[in-house]
């Protein structure tokens, strides 16, 4: 039986990202992926928020997906566009790029990583022990691991064989989404009426001045809300051409699909996020309506989070209790996504008099200074704040990506954080701090910054003496050189000392 220190169920967005960072921590990873290559028909899911784009750029990637998308104000509420061009980050935007985009370029990173990849094989099921997980796959074989990660989808196998509460609301509300060829030209746009929100765009398109230009020719994305939403079917040529005459009156002469799937409005989050020795991300552990295009983002989150969590359980410098605290700090994440896409569904329906009066009610509200801020930094990421402690407002929160003077020269930030490695930020005097007990887990970087300290959301914060910044970019400790409670914080994140 081969063995591999994690195996990651799913060769998605949010699997490919979780093996690309246990593979920087010199884990053992193999991913297990049901389709023969990493192509994936159709578009799927239409770009990355900036946040996400802040998680790359961590990793020193980011200039892969920027090169091929369209950057453009993508972060929204319902049918409100909320500009972040003046949010404090290297970013301030989205990117418009496809998911087989994002797909193709993270697994030509994952290539580039010490990472296997069994294809054409689906996990079926497993069974663990108090040392690892024996993963059953499609063809018969099976696999040892010591952990096994379930990233295959809303559907997930891993997440029902672990027998975890799927709690949530049925659909509401239901569309078809296809990319097909048509023989008549249809009108390109959103049209709205008693049933739900319908579209036509080109597949193919540019973002000029805000504005999306559909390519001439080629290929036609199409969104039809259906009259019932209780199909489970997979659907059909048929099925959609029958939607599109119901709300059209004519179907276009819709042939050659090369994708068609079906949508809803179905909310659920995994009652827990790990089991054991087996654990969820990405959709396997929470389904929601794609209002806002979070779906894909928070699972990448999600992946981040994990990662080097895992990494430090499976190397052995970290107790397995250290695995709590992704449950903890995602769940609440999750949550919240699936609130605000709730209400955005709310808002989205057909509307009588009093639903228009609620949308132009919140239409005004985020037209706003303040809440257009709140909201912005909600739909783009940039506002997570896990629970770290009491203290100064950056625990817990991105750390900005500051331009540093050191000794060798300007340093960004985030290139400290391109190897997912944890960073102790002395802002003060030279060779105040020591990190001797942890040298190789935690390097110390002393730096210079004369700028000011400005979060996304909350606005400018007293700049800190120094930082402890986790390998996920995040701030896990801010203080002085007295250093009160930095030894706690390194052994809660990172283990405890090193045996001199």
């Amino acid at each position: 039986m081969t063995g591999h220190a994690v195996v990651i169920a799913g060769g998605g967005p949010t699997g490919l990202m979780l093996a690309g960072e246990l593979a920087l921590a010199g884990v053992d990873v193999a991913i297990v992926e049901r389709r023969a290559s990493q192509d994936l028909a159709g578009a799927r899911a239409g770009g990355l928020h900036s946040r996400t784009i802040e998680v790359l750029d961590q990793r020193g990637i980011a200039d892969r997906f920027l090169s091929q998308g369209q950057v453009a104000q993508v972060a929204g509420f319902a049918f409100n566009r909320l500009d972040i061009s003046d949010f404090p980050t290297r970013h301030p935007y989205g990117l418009g790029l496809w998911q087989k985009y994002i797909e193709r370029i993270l697994a030509g990173w994952v290539d580039e990583l010490p990472v296997t990849v069994y294809r054409g094989r689906e996990v079926t099921g497993f069974a663990q022990d108090d040392t690892g997980v024996d993963v059953a796959l499609s063809d018969g074989e099976s696999l040892r691991a010591g952990y096994l990660v379930g990233c295959d989808g809303g559907r997930s196998v891993v997440r029902k064989a672990a027998g975890i509460d799927f709690p949530g609301w049925d659909p509401t509300t239901s569309a078809l989404l296809a990319e097909v060829e048509v023989t008549e030209e249809p009108e390109l746009g959103i049209r709205q009426d008693d049933l739900g929100t319908h579209s036509f765009g080109r597949v193919e398109y540019e973002i000029r001045d805000g504005e999306i230009v559909y390519a001439d020719e080629g290929p036609v994305g199409v969104v039809v809300t259906e009259r019932d939403p209780g199909a489970i079917s997979e659907p059909t040529l048929a099925d959609l051409s029958k939607a599109l005459i119901t709300i059209y009156g004519t179907d276009y002469g819709i042939h050659s699909p090369t994708w068609i799937t079906r949508f809803t409005d179905m909310t659920r989050q995994a009652a827990s996020y790990r089991e054991g020795r087996v654990l969820l991300a990405g959709d396997a552990a929470h389904v929601h309506y794609p209002a806002g295009g979070q779906g894909l983002n928070i699972g990448v989150q999600d992946a981040v989070n994990l990662g080097w969590k895992l990494a430090q359980v499976v190397n052995e410098t970290s107790p397995a209790s250290l695995l709590d605290t992704y449950q903890a700090e995602r769940h609440p994440i999750a949550a919240r996504v699936l609130r605000n896409t709730m209400a955005q569904t709310a808002l989205m329906r057909p509307a009588d008099a009093r639903l228009e009066a609620l949308r132009e009610t919140v239409a005004e509200l985020l037209s706003m200074d303040e809440p257009r801020k709140r909201f912005a930094g909600m739909m783009s990421g940039l506002d997570i704040h896990y629970d770290v402690g009491e203290g100064h407002p950056l625990l817990g929160r991105r750390m900005p990506d500051l331009d540093l003077v050191t000794a060798d020269g300007p340093l960004r930030v985030f290139t400290l954080l391109h190897e997912a490695r944890p960073v102790l930020l002395n802002l003060g005097e030279p060779g105040g701090f020591d990190t001797a007990p942890r040298p190789d887990r935690v390097q110390l970087i002393d730096a210079q910054y004369g700028g000011t300290w400005e979060l996304p959301a909350i606005g400018e914060v007293a700049a800190p003496t120094a930082v402890l910044i986790r390998p996920d970019g995040y701030v896990a400790w801010v203080g002085d050189r007295a250093q009160l409670g930095l030894a706690d914080a390194l052994t809660t994140w990172f283990g405890p000392p090193t045996a001199p």
